[in-house]
């Protein structure tokens, strides 16, 4: 055992559950690849003010929970603690909203980090899966992304997920919403951090968690009754899109979701199974958000969606994926000339795309059998002096137990007829 140990709050992803992870990432990435949607990787750290220009002062993330640092040069980072802010800001960065062909659609996926009270469902590094459609305002946009989070986790086997709808209104109406709900916050018994933050974003506060203040925010004004026509109209748009699709949602009035930047639009994918971590996934409309960090106008929309806590719903569900096989041959040589000939045909299997492996160690028949075994593979070539003497080597089908020779010049061939 090693002397270090992973921090706290943080994991290593190790086979095989590594393998049901990308598998996660590949399944998600697929949807959003098919509607268009284009690779962008950021650094894993930007400048701080990017997220707490954007992010919002006023939230945990950028109050409590960034892991920030100071450069020999006396520059202030820190690790990213979401996607959105450092997609916007290295799209504005390359002026891909002067490309034409708006809005720009990109997706990405990476590591987070927020420094949090670690238990099940919620680390301090965390995977994600994000999509941003940048420099639209249409509500089709809000509506394909929805759709294409429905589609991911649909092809991943999921079904005990909820997905909750909501909108939060834009510079018109929000500010009128914002004062009634301070004016109501105002008399409640609140602690002080929390009216603090009531102060600065009383929609923060519908998002508290704790059952004290939930318990006082039951008569609280609805952003709903507060909305002006425009918004109205848009949201209605959604509905009637995503319905029309076939995606099932449920309205929740009090989803404001724990960021700043979000107007109008605002989604989150629940699910039942895991505790009081249950949101998998969400996202919405960030309208604001370019000029917030310093770019023009680029109305814009997107999500992320949490890898580890959809692993989790795919074990609270007992979904088992479909993964392939990381081995489909596994070479076993006995003797020098036989490590040299099969290993020479593992390279030629693995060039025309076969994935092969070989017996390291020279541990001799039963040893390398036993990791032909654990490797998984459906195939084995084993092969000793008096098989080349004979110019073949022996294929066996791991599932059948059925062995025959293959002429060496044969194995491709024979390989592949085999795994078809």
């Amino acid at each position: 055992m090693s002397t270090f140990q992973a921090p706290k709050g943080t994991y290593d992803l190790i086979p095989p559950r590594s393998a049901v992870f990308l598998a996660v990432r590949d399944t998600i990435a697929t949807q959003v690849r098919n509607a268009g949607y284009g690779y962008v990787e950021t650094p894993g750290f930007e400048d701080v003010n990017l997220f707490a220009r954007g992010v919002g002062e006023s939230t945990d993330i950028v109050t409590k929970e960034m892991y920030t640092l100071t450069t020999k040069g006396g520059d202030q980072l820190a690790l990213r603690p979401e996607g959105t802010a450092s997609v916007l800001r290295a799209a504005l960065q390359a002026n891909l909203h002067k490309q034409g062909n708006l809005p720009v659609k990109l997706w990405y996926s990476g590591s987070y980090y927020r420094y949090e009270r670690a238990q099940a469902g919620r680390y301090r590094h965390f995977s994600q899966v994000g999509a941003e459609a940048i420099g639209a305002e249409d509500p089709a946009l809000d509506a394909e992304l929805i759709i294409l989070a429905d589609q991911a986790y649909r092809a991943l086997g999921l079904r005990q997920y909820r997905i909750l709808l909501n909108s939060l209104g834009d510079k018109e109406c929000r500010p009128v919403y914002r004062e009634a709900l301070q004016t109501f916050l105002r008399g409640l018994d609140l602690d002080e951090e929390t009216l603090r933050r009531a102060e600065i974003n009383p929609l923060r506060v519908l998002d508290d968690k704790r059952a004290d203040v939930q318990k006082q925010l039951v008569d609280a004004p609805l952003l709903r009754d507060y909305l002006c026509d425009a918004c109205k109209a848009y949201h209605e748009q959604v509905r009637e899109l995503i319905t029309a699709a076939g995606v099932v949602f449920e309205d929740d009035l009090k989803l404001v979701r724990g960021l700043d930047y979000y107007t109008r639009t605002t989604f989150e994918f629940v699910h039942d199974g895991l505790g009081s971590q249950s949101a998998v996934g969400g996202g919405g409309r960030y309208d604001g958000l370019s000029e917030m960090i310093g770019g023009p106008a680029l109305p814009s929309v997107g999500w992320a969606l949490g890898v580890d806590r959809t692993v989790l719903a795919l074990e609270a569900e007992g979904v088992t994926l479909d993964l392939p096989a990381p081995t489909s041959v596994f070479a076993v040589a006995l003797g020098e000339e036989a490590r040299r000939v099969l290993f020479g045909k593992v390279t030629e299997l693995r060039r025309a795309g076969i994935a092969a492996d070989f017996s390291f160690g020279g541990k001799g028949l039963k040893g390398s059998m036993k990791d032909a075994n654990r490797s998984g593979a459906r195939l084995t070539l084993v092969a000793g002096e008096r098989d080349l003497a004979e110019g073949v080597v022996q294929l066996k089908d791991m599932e059948s137990g059925e062995q025959r020779a293959v002429a060496l010049d044969e194995v491709l061939e024979a390989v592949r007829a085999q795994l078809a």
